[in-house]
């Protein structure tokens, strides 16, 4: 083998394992942000005295037909007219913290108006979603269903993207 030759395999091999470098350092930088991810989603859940439930059981859920009442945070017009988990009602939900309720921030609706969609079971079976993990609508519609004494509240925070993710159907607004 020449000189040329042996030059180009070591570049070769160089480029090879300074790519693997490279994709190890992005693999490691994503695994780091999915753990910032992760103990967010972890602390949010714990703070907000709700639970969480995941794309398959809520699936199962539904189709076993369990009684339970799906809240949908996300903008009417934007997202849930278009598309939502079937028998989904919406319910809009600011993004940042609500820690007080705000009228502008929920498209005009009250306190009373939520817990008016929620119903007067107060251990009825609630899951509350929006688009996908790193979004808090739904935090926050859980956060205030427990507020109004509701016991039985799960988020759902893969959301609409999960959802479509799983390949599961969607409904919307005709």
């Amino acid at each position: 083998m020449g000189n040329w030759a042996k030059s180009g395999l070591i570049l070769c091999v160089f480029v090879f394992i300074g790519a693997g470098v490279v994709m190890a350092a992005d693999k490691f930088e994503e695994e780091f942000n999915w753990e910032k991810i992760s103990i967010g989603l972890y602390n949010q859940t714990k703070a907000g005295g709700y639970k969480l439930v995941g794309t398959e059981e809520l699936k199962g859920w539904i189709d076993a037909r369990k009684e339970m009442l799906i809240v949908d945070t996300m903008p009417y017009e934007d997202s849930y007219k278009k598309e939502h988990i079937p028998g989904a009602k919406q319910f809009l939900f600011p993004i940042p913290d609500m820690k007080t309720w705000d009228v502008k921030e929920t498209a005009g609706k009250s306190e009373q108006d939520f817990v008016q969609i929620l119903g007067p079971d107060k251990n009825k079976l609630i899951v509350i979603y929006c688009g996908f993990v790193k979004c808090t609508r739904s935090h926050n519609g859980a956060v205030w269903a427990v507020k109004n004494g509701y016991t039985n509240v799960y988020r759902y925070p893969g959301g609409i993207f999960a959802w479509k993710g799983a390949k599961y159907p969607t409904a919307d607004v005709k």
